[in-house]
């Protein structure tokens, strides 16, 4: 690593973690400098790691391990494990935790998913940007402060039988109807968990590139781009499975088909799971993001629960679990957040709460989640700007002055009326903009998506 004065890792560091190319932009040297400034920036003397199955994922791992343990930290190694999985280990252990992975993106990618004790989470307000400019300074030529204390111990801990069995106790499935179930694990960590949590589940997996593989031969282990679920989709319908999963590369989203092969939103598994939840703690809070269907909303009035709406992002939901008291929270993007799992997000227990829901009736899935499907969606759509501001300035001026139209800014732009809605939001990392539109029919949606789009792009 060229360690010059200057050094700038904005590029590298996110808004909830840190992800760049390896080891153009993250090698073992700076891995090593984040596992001490993560100890002196939190003050954590005990901490769990853990790591997906990309070729630089182990060394990277390790090195961040000997930086912490440098700094003083003891730390425990689980070695390859899912993101949630870790989130468990730092609930259950009680330590702040670092995974290394970069869930969904290509292969010479990697990242750091860090975290407080209890698997609080660590965002740029919340520690990761004092950790970069500790990181910078050393990377700099800036000697690391004495740690002033003995150096740590670095110890090995399995921890994939625990989290099965934690799981296994928030979701009683042992009497769910007989189900065949497709799994696209991806070649992610998904293919190493499943086994472990449906071992004694009486249903049938037919598994889909189980493998571990960072270098991701058969498609990006990417759920939310519609080419990546073909496979499984086509699978479903040739095995004539009741439904079928899909985990993204660090399995801690979870995506869902129905046994027609089709896709069925985040959306209404979100309403579908604070079904669930809600007849369990009747009157509980469920949070969910600015751009989850309406749906949502309605659904959690309608069963006595309080849904609080919030902005998108891991760290702004976990916090918002925390101050809330939320029993659940349900993003678009598929991650899924339980009270009962420290609030963190979980693909598994996400899917374990649908095989549960499905499992104890008799109605095919998509029966089931067409109740929790009201209105038509765009899905996101992404265009590429030089200057985010003015398209947003533009848009805010065609429609604000209009009869019936109320706006807010929580998290980029949202316009709504009584028939549809849209929220347009500039992204953290790229020149981009990201366009949701939810509206009673398509043809009030096309309207409403074109015109947006071409104030976007004029």
């Amino acid at each position: 690593m060229n360690k010059e004065p200057g050094v700038d890792l904005t590029s590298l560091v996110k808004a909830y973690d840190v992800r760049g190319i390896v080891p153009d932009q993250l090698d073992e040297d700076l891995a090593r400098l984040f596992g001490a400034a993560f100890v002196e920036t939190t003050g954590a003397t005990a901490i769990v790691t853990g790591h997906d199955m990309r070729p630089s994922s182990p060394a990277l791992a390790r090195a961040f391990a000997q930086g912490a343990a440098g700094q003083g930290a003891d730390v425990i190694e689980i070695g390859l494990c899912s993101t949630d999985e870790l989130y468990f280990a730092s609930g259950h252990l009680d330590r702040a935790g670092a995974m290394f992975t970069a869930s969904h993106n290509p292969a010479r990618y990697n990242g750091i998913k860090m975290c407080r004790a209890g698997a609080a989470p660590i965002g740029q307000d919340t520690g990761l940007r004092d950790i970069r400019t500790l990181v910078e300074s050393w990377a700099a030529g800036e000697p690391l402060p004495s740690p002033g204390r003995t150096t740590g111990s670095v110890t090995r801990r399995d921890m994939l039988a625990d989290y099965a069995a934690h799981l296994l106790g928030l979701v009683d499935v042992r009497t769910v109807r007989p189900l065949k179930i497709v799994v696209d694990a991806g070649n992610g960590m998904s293919g190493l968990t499943v086994p472990a949590v449906f071992r004694d589940v009486p249903v049938d997996i037919v598994p889909l590139y189980f493998e571990l593989d960072g270098t991701f031969p058969n498609h990006e282990a990417n759920p939310l781009n519609p080419a990546n679920i073909v496979d499984l989709q086509r699978a479903v319908r040739e095995n004539e499975a009741d439904l079928g999963l899909a985990f993204d590369g660090d399995a801690d989203r979870c995506f869902v088909v129905d046994e027609r092969g089709e896709a069925v939103a985040p959306s209404a598994v979100t309403a579908l799971i604070a079904a669930r939840l809600l007849a369990a703690h009747p009157g509980s809070t469920v949070l969910h993001n600015l751009i989850t269907s309406r749906t949502v909303p309605e659904v959690v009035r309608e069963l006595g629960g309080v849904p609080v709406r919030t902005r998108v992002g891991h760290s702004f939901i976990k916090a918002e679990m925390t101050r809330t008291g939320a029993v659940f929270g349900g993003e678009h993007s598929a991650h899924y957040y339980f009270r009962d799992f420290w609030n963190a997000d979980t693909g598994m227990l996400a899917a374990l709460h649908v095989i549960a829901t499905l499992g104890t009736q008799q109605e095919p899935l998509s029966r089931l989640v067409r109740r929790y499907q009201h209105y038509a969606a765009s899905g996101e759509i992404n265009s590429t700007v030089h200057d985010q501001k003015s398209p947003i300035a533009a848009v805010r001026e065609a429609f604000t002055a209009r009869t019936g139209v109320t706006s807010d800014e929580l998290d980029g732009l949202t316009i709504s009326t009584a028939d549809w809605w849209f929220n347009l939001r500039p992204s953290n990392t790229e020149p981009m903009l990201r366009l949701n539109v939810e509206a009673v029919d398509t043809d009030t949606l096309t309207r409403v998506r074109d015109e947006v789009l071409a104030l976007v792009h004029r």
